[in-house]
């Protein structure tokens, strides 16, 4: 087995981070404690910041994965540099809170994937990352921006993230809404757990690498030669997926959506009959989308069918609700019984 020298960061370390607790939950725009990762935020240079980030132990939904060796969710990392831009664009870059972010295009990538064993001891997690992006000549308000992260466990760089995004006044975001739908939207809290969608047929948890039912987001998969096509209802008392009411699917779910459906048939590709399925890792993702995801129209994901045999799949899914589709996402999984012990992920 080849032993290769972990990737160091080029960035000074930050010794002066505060990991003794996590910021203000409204800064981060999260209703509950448990739901904020970001324990500290300090400027780098103009339009750049460092920040510290906290990764729960046990954790009702990052916690929740079937793969061995044991890694720290990369959604969790995904969601902690998103409250990280958060943060940083409304304390350091000067963007109001109230202002509604809208996401347009993200990439996302982990690499050196033994440095996010769970146990591991490779120093305190961070992420670095510069904004981009200049307010308007007239009215100096913001109205896109592009951030670029570098995410660090001690001095192993361990993953990248990039992310395009638009930014609202309240009353433009329901404009837009409205005009998108041409009725006022709904809110999840308006409904029970699953918005009068199936509750039945829900997809087995260890086919999408969960142990609890309560994280299965996909019901009533069917499965051809060429794709896979399931149903996605995420459980709307799900407190790590619906932190606070939504009027729409937030962009994380159909990132879960995604990362289930490409585990699901990568998975199945490998699994002998009888077996359970292979240990599978979605350690990268880009996405793009076109539409807001509406609570109360059927939405589903289909992915493409893969070979068997590989140790790592990058597989292609869309998103469609009726005849539009409303986004589409690149999910790379890794085989992690086949991981090896250093390894310089793209």
């Amino acid at each position: 087995m080849t032993t290769q020298t972990a990737e160091k960061s080029a960035v000074p370390e930050i010794r002066d981070i505060d990991y003794g607790r996590t910021v203000e939950r409204s800064l981060a725009h999260r209703s509950a404690i448990s739901e904020v990762f970001v324990t500290d935020v300090r400027t780098l240079r103009p339009m750049a910041v460092t920040a510290g980030i906290h990764l729960p132990l046990t954790h009702l939904y990052y916690s929740d994965h079937t793969q061995r060796p044991k890694l720290h969710d990369p959604l969790l990392f995904l969601e902690a540099g998103r409250q990280v831009s958060i943060v940083g664009s409304h304390v350091h870059v000067g963007i109001p809170i109230e202002t509604v972010a809208i996401v347009n295009t993200f990439q996302f990538a982990m690499r050196n994937l033994h440095a996010l064993e769970i146990g591991a001891d490779f120093g305190p997690p961070r992420i670095d990352t510069d904004f981009f992006g200049a307010p308007a000549r007239h009215s100096r308000r913001f109205r896109k921006g592009r951030l670029v992260q570098r995410i660090f466990m001690g001095d192993v760089h361990v993953g990248d993230h990039s992310m395009d995004v638009l930014f609202l006044k309240k009353h433009e975001n329901e404009i837009l809404r409205h005009a998108q739908r041409g009725t006022p939207a709904p809110l999840s809290s308006e409904f029970g757990e699953h918005a009068g969608l199936p509750a039945t047929g829900r997809v087995d948890p260890e086919l999408v690498g969960r142990d609890n039912p309560l994280n299965v987001v996909l019901a009533e998969p069917v499965v051809t030669d060429e794709s896979v096509t399931a149903l996605v209802v995420p459980r709307f008392d799900n407190p790590a997926l619906f932190d606070h009411a939504y009027d729409h699917l937030p962009a994380m779910t159909l990132v879960e959506a995604a990362r289930q459906a490409a585990v699901f048939s990568a998975g199945a590709a490998g699994r002998p009959a009888g077996r359970p399925p292979l240990p599978m890792y979605a350690a990268g993702y880009e996405a793009e989308f076109y539409r807001f995801a509406e609570l109360d129209v059927p939405l589903t994901v289909t992915a493409d069918r893969v070979a068997p045999g590989a140790a790592r799949h990058t597989i292609r899914l869309r998103f469609r609700q009726g005849p539009e589709e409303i986004a589409a996402l690149t999910v790379t999984v890794v085989d992690t019984s086949r991981m090896p012990d250093r390894e310089e992920s793209p």
